[in-house]
């Protein structure tokens, strides 16, 4: 069962697609590779699109890498996000050579003149700019103010860049404040999503290693998903780029919010398990990797976990003695020997 959104945010346009609103959740990425090397950055990112991505974002650490994104632009399919901070000609640059969208702080990019100079060619080409709050950048005023870093000093941080393009008339406005305290990062969305009406960017950052963050990442982005709060996610890990889209995606689809391709239900074995589950899940998953149906496959370890618990599954498998039945919707269709299962599995699943 689907979400029930908690409350109707701003539609803004990136690029070809749109966040907030009635928009689906995007799943957003960011390149590791040197900007700089355009084939490389393309590359990894028709990688992103290919397991899904929505939106990606490019660090922007020069006039270099800003000049490449227009060569970057021209190789892909999905929005790209200029990374900029501290030089608003990096900005003002990345808007010439096209970007979907900027994120900056506008409080660390100059004077008002040079903001301003930003917001305006932002908003004559119709781009967006995301606002990046985090933990290890708040102002020292705001730090002093409070004495620690908090959910309520990270918000205070985040209206105050807000208001600065407001006073600008520049309204496309993103927001994100991420943490890599969990707890302190759920709190400052929640406090944030009753303040405004912009989207809002949900990460946890700095989350870790793969395991680690994968963790993190998904109590975080999905306890506030699971409240209806949030338009857009980006998992960060410490890995394989496109590690992170697909936790994100595997977020969204538990809470409902995507509703295509394979959904795995496998249960954990135990003691009546006479099969070798932990493998044959492994190697079904490995083979329906790229699989589009929108379906769900149970790989369960006995015949107590098997067609009765799984039954809501489209299809599956449940463990016997060196032999599995394979079911659909509940009703055993077959029984296989042990090491012609995944095939038998895959050949049914191809008849769906």
């Amino acid at each position: 069962m689907k979400v029930i959104r908690a409350k109707q945010t701003k539609k803004i346009k990136i690029g070809n697609i749109y966040i907030g609103g009635d928009s689906k959740i995007a799943v957003q990425s960011m390149t590791n590779t040197d900007t700089r090397d355009v084939e490389a950055t393309i590359k990894q990112i028709l990688k992103l699109e290919k397991e899904g991505c929505d939106i990606v974002r490019c660090a922007v650490p020069d006039m270099v890498a800003a000049e490449a994104i227009k060569g970057i632009m021209k190789g892909i399919n999905i929005p790209l996000v200029a990374d900029v901070h501290f030089d608003y000609r990096l900005a003002l640059k990345s808007i010439e050579n096209g970007v979907s969208k900027l994120r900056i702080n506008p409080g660390n990019i100059g004077s008002i003149d040079r903001i301003k100079l930003v917001a305006d060619a932002a908003k004559e080409k119709g781009i967006p700019i995301r606002i990046g709050v985090n933990s290890g950048s708040l102002e020292k005023d705001i730090l002093q103010k409070y004495g620690y870093v908090c959910a309520q000093a990270l918000v205070e941080s985040a209206l105050r860049h807000v208001k600065i393009l407001e006073d600008l008339n520049f309204y496309d406005i993103v927001i994100s404040i991420k943490s890599s305290d969990v707890v302190m990062m759920i709190e400052s969305y929640k406090i944030l999503s009753g303040k405004v009406d912009y989207p809002l960017h949900l990460g946890v950052t700095e989350a870790g290693t793969t395991w680690r963050g994968t963790i993190k990442s998904s109590i975080g982005i999905g306890s506030l998903l699971a409240e209806g709060i949030g338009d857009t996610i980006r998992v960060s890990l410490t890995g394989d780029v496109v590690d992170e889209v697909k936790v994100g995606r595997e977020i969204l689809k538990s809470l409902g919010y995507i509703d295509d391709g394979i959904k795995f239900v496998s249960c954990p074995t135990c003691g009546r398990t006479q099969i070798d589950l932990i493998k044959i899940a492994n190697e079904v998953e490995e083979r329906l990797k790229l699989c589009t149906k929108n379906i769900k496959i149970a790989i369960m370890g006995c015949t107590v976990n098997g067609p009765g618990e799984a039954k809501e599954a489209d299809i599956g498998i449940a463990g016997g003695n060196g032999v599995g039945l394979i079911f659909k919707k509940g009703e055993i269709i077959k029984t296989v020997k042990e090491e012609d299962l995944v095939e038998e599995l895959i050949h049914e699943i191809n008849k769906l």
